[in-house]
């Protein structure tokens, strides 16, 4: 899976901060688009007096981080020079991308070093993903997190440093620091999901139909389907509780993102995550490693004709277990080999969109054979710059908010989103039946 970034390019967009509630950002739109290629959305341009519309803040929201601005901003402000050149130098004409590259090649005392260069290079080595890809690749899942991931790594290497004192601090501010790249880092982590993303609930919702009846009305066409009354009988609806599963498997190492974490440490670090792309626990081999967990969830009787059941031991990957924060969830893709998914929600809620196998969804760009997809870096970007873009279209995304004891049914080749609305446990599985392998 491969990400990119859609620019801010033309973009004003200022924390209220006189009379207002902290955790509202409004914009302004204009009709004049930038000529960065097709990366560059309308402009946007808030001013104080203008109505509040747009984007809110999440109330835990800090404040943006050292000051950056969108570098929209920089053509409103007379004047100003950004500073992000000035503190760069001669490296000024690499991208902030190229940038956050060279300076991922670094170790974090390296980077320590250089933020006491300039404020720009401050700024950059205070990204989070380089520290998060430095605890991750050099602590794998051992670690606890603290606050953040610049924090952890410097409690974990430098335990005589009093890491305290950088939670009475703010950081340095930086004046007239633009970068459109590092300021929407911070505003995906921080953004509310809109009301109008939430809204649309189109899915075909079923209880009580007889095998056949799904077979013929959506397994054959090849249609989602939200069904309803098919995990009443499970005990993990009645007992999966984060009480019940931390004193069950608290000290199990389960698959979380690309490393391995207890599960207790995995809460822990999903209680005080703030970032855009927050890491999913998301393990095959769950049921192998906790047999409990195996027993207290049964197959819907809709999906349990599964032609890879013949491969034993030998078949791919195809049930997990999925636990993640708010924010969480995984961005558009085709589950592979052909299969169909059914994905039960035992805790929490989970946003879905669904595009069908022609139509490729807004923003999200496959490789000709398939095998690679480029999209927005998170999800929250996605909704900004794309969500919209569906509403005049003649085939409209399927929608729907699945809660706690419902169960979706992705058909093969269908195209989905989906994003955690708040703490959530699942059960997926993906199969293959005689009557998906041919639609």
């Amino acid at each position: 899976m491969l990400s990119c970034r859609r620019s801010l390019l033309s973009q004003t967009i200022k924390r209220k901060t006189k009379n207002k509630p902290k955790n509202k950002t409004k914009v302004k739109t204009h009709k004049k688009v930038s000529r960065t290629r097709d990366f560059i959305p309308e402009n946007m341009h808030l001013e104080d007096n203008e109505e509040e519309v747009g984007f809110n803040l999440k109330s835990s929201a800090p404040s943006r981080s050292h000051g950056v601005q969108p570098l929209g901003n920089l053509y409103f402000n007379p004047g100003a020079i950004n500073s992000r050149n000035i503190g760069l130098g001669t490296l000024q004409i690499l991208s902030d991308e190229l940038v956050l590259e060279i300076l991922g090649l670094l170790e974090g005392t390296q980077l320590g070093v250089l933020a006491t260069v300039s404020k720009s290079f401050y700024v950059f080595t205070s990204h989070e993903p380089l520290w998060r890809n430095l605890v991750l690749d050099n602590l794998k899942g051992r670690f606890f997190y603290n606050r953040s991931w610049k924090v952890t790594d410097i409690s974990t290497f430098h335990p005589s440093f009093d890491v305290s004192r950088s939670a009475r601090s703010s950081g340095l501010r930086v004046r007239d620091f633009y970068s459109d790249y590092l300021f929407q880092s911070w505003l995906c982590a921080n953004l509310e999901m809109k009301p109008e993303w939430l809204e649309r609930d189109n899915i075909i919702r079923k209880r009580g139909i007889s095998v056949d009846d799904f077979l013929t009305n959506f397994e054959e066409p090849n249609k989602p389907v939200l069904l309803e009354g098919c995990m009443d009988n499970w005990d993990a609806l009645g007992k999966w509780d984060r009480d019940y599963l931390v004193n069950l498997c608290g000290d199990a190492q389960f698959a979380v993102g690309p490393v391995k974490m207890r599960l207790d440490d995995y809460f822990s670090y999903a209680d005080q995550v703030k970032e855009e792309r927050p890491l999913y626990l998301f393990d095959p081999k769950f049921a192998e490693k906790i047999p409990t967990l195996g027993s207290e969830y049964d197959v819907p009787v809709y999906f349990r004709e599964d032609l890879f059941s013949v491969l034993g031991n030998r078949r791919p990957d195809y049930r997990w277990i999925i636990i993640g924060p708010a924010g969480s969830g995984s961005s558009f893709h085709i589950d592979p080999n052909s299969t169909s998914a059914w994905n039960a929600v035992i805790r929490g809620s989970k946003k879905w969109i669904l595009f069908p196998p022609d139509v490729v969804p807004p923003g999200v760009h496959p490789s000709p054979d398939g095998a690679e997809v480029a999209c927005p870096v998170s999800i929250i970007e996605w909704f900004m710059n794309f969500y919209d873009a569906t509403k005049d279209w003649k085939k409209r995304p399927i929608e729907c908010i699945c809660k706690a004891g419902e169960v979706i049914f992705v058909p093969n080749g269908w195209w989905h989103l989906v994003i955690n609305l708040e703490e959530s446990v699942a059960i997926t599985q993906n199969y293959v039946s005689r009557v998906g392998y041919l639609c």
